[in-house]
């Protein structure tokens, strides 16, 4: 059975409605994602867009990634918390920072990217983890 998780912003007022298992698990240390959070990285869980259903109002912002792809991040107008993001060339997926869920199994992350920003002091453990430089 399928668990569904419901990704909120501080607030509340923004869901994301996951009815699947994540298809990835991982954390990026680029310079913009460590901004979006505030911290070393950012976590965040990938699923199938058709499984996520979205509800409340959300402003979005527009970044054009290192690769040259665009992405697109959405947060509550209220509270600012950022709920989900979405990009290009996977359109398929949506992503969804896992400290937006109040759940404490969702699978621990397989990919570690964006190493060469990585904090000095911070290291990544765990079976079955790539490491992207």
């Amino acid at each position: 059975m399928t668990a569904t998780r419901v990704a909120r912003c501080r607030c509340g007022q923004l869901t994301a409605t996951c009815r699947a298992e994540p298809v990835r698990v991982s954390i990026c240390h680029c310079r913009s994602c460590q901004r979006r959070t505030g911290g070393p990285f950012a976590a965040q869980a990938r699923f199938p867009a058709a499984a996520v259903e979205i509800a409340g109002q959300h402003r979005t912002w527009e970044r054009v990634a290192d690769s040259g792809r665009r992405a697109w991040y959405r947060w509550c107008p209220d509270c600012g918390g950022t709920v989900f993001y979405t990009n290009e060339g996977h359109e398929d997926f949506v992503a969804v920072p896992i400290g937006a869920f109040a759940d404490d199994d969702l699978p621990y992350p397989t990919a570690s990217i964006f190493e060469r920003r990585k904090q000095s002091w911070l290291h990544v453990t765990g079976d079955g983890i790539t490491h992207d430089d």
